[in-house]
């Protein structure tokens, strides 16, 4: 997150809730949440959108089971509002700022032995069974918060032009999950680890030019989150923080100053496994990572002048490991397609 001179951050409890609409006509409030079962490598991913000016949500519901199959559905259920996160049988609810956070969802899944079906979404919603879903998982935190609001000395929000923004206001934590899924005639009592976000204002999926997102739990008292991040313009993004225990015994973030990522990619072009470099201000950690299960996603927006941009987001249940841990969580890769190959191809 850059802020530039004279910005800082301000993060209050209630930001945990939704905010005004603004007059961009992308904007956007969402929140987004993950959780893995170490012992049963079970879980998923979950976040609703809200685009009131655009008079819809984008909801998203995504399963990852042991055996590399998966179950996605996606919504854009219509919506003029911005006063809960919740839309299309999904719903986030704040039980306690900062703390407690309970996900709920009730519909139906696209279930894939083959997650890469859903390359082309029309032939894998055609091909493959959908079946009903249920969920309830409580969220509780095994971190600090980390992130905020960029607002410039007086408190202002700073303005960020829509065709450049992504998120101005961004927070993340760790946490812990408990709950059950239901899909189909079968059900999973998880207790796994995980990382939320919540973020507003203006936001097109096309303003990066590609990112690597890879938020990770080894236990709760070791976890990572590193994000790089490359803009059309050539600028280059490096953030994100450890989850640590500090000489007094309480648990804190250490910022992440540096990071590399080396990927290995399949004859699809998406990254199955990655090698991942990051240094603090204390010392180096090298971390290694292995998709279990990966869903290709797509986004598209059309220009003013009618031609078509196509975003392609690969979301993977990934193993990871680092200095003797095993954890798991996501790698996420974003990518604008151009002429058929992803620009960040080479990371």
């Amino acid at each position: 997150m850059d802020l530039g001179p004279d910005a800082r951050l301000r993060l209050e409890p209630k930001d945990e809730y939704t905010h005004p609409i603004e007059a961009a006509s992308n904007f956007n409030e969402s929140m987004y949440i993950n959780v893995f079962d170490h012992e049963q490598r079970v879980g998923g991913w979950f976040r609703v959108g809200n685009r009131p000016n655009e008079g819809h949500a984008e909801m998203s519901c995504c399963l990852h089971f042991p055996d590399g199959s998966a179950a996605f559905m996606f919504q854009r259920p219509e919506i003029h509002r911005n006063d809960r996160i919740a839309a299309g049988g999904m719903a986030f609810e704040v039980v306690k700022p900062f703390e407690h956070l309970r996900v709920s969802y009730e519909g139906q899944v696209c279930f894939m032995k083959d997650p890469q079906d859903m390359a082309n979404p029309k032939e894998a919603f055609k091909k493959n069974p959908l079946v009903p879903c249920k969920f309830v998982i409580d969220f509780r935190g095994i971190s600090p918060v980390f992130g905020g609001e960029k607002v410039d000395e007086h408190g202002k929000p700073v303005e960020e032009a829509a065709d450049e923004a992504f998120a101005r206001a961004h927070y993340e934590q760790h946490m812990r999950g408990t709950g059950t899924i239901w899909v189909g005639d079968r059900s999973w009592t998880i207790n796994g680890l995980g990382l939320r976000d919540h973020s507003w204002g203006p936001r097109y999926w096309q303003n990066l030019y590609w990112y690597r997102w890879m938020p990770m739990a080894f236990s709760d008292d070791f976890a990572i989150n590193v994000s790089i991040v490359q803009m059309a313009s050539g600028k280059q993004y490096v953030w994100g923080m450890v989850l640590r225990k500090g000489a007094d015994g309480k648990k804190e973030y250490v910022l992440v100053e540096d990071a590399r990522i080396t990927s290995t990619l399949d004859k699809h072009d998406q990254a199955i496994e990655q090698t991942i470099w990051l240094r603090t201000k204390e010392r180096e950690y090298t971390v290694t990572g292995k998709s279990l299960s990966l869903v290709p996603l797509r986004n598209r927006r059309t220009r003013k002048d009618g031609s078509l941009m196509h975003t392609r987001i690969t979301e993977a249940m990934t193993e990871y490991r680092c200095n003797g841990h095993v954890g798991y969580g996501m790698s996420e890769y974003l990518d604008q397609i151009v002429d058929g190959v992803p620009v960040g191809k080479h990371c």
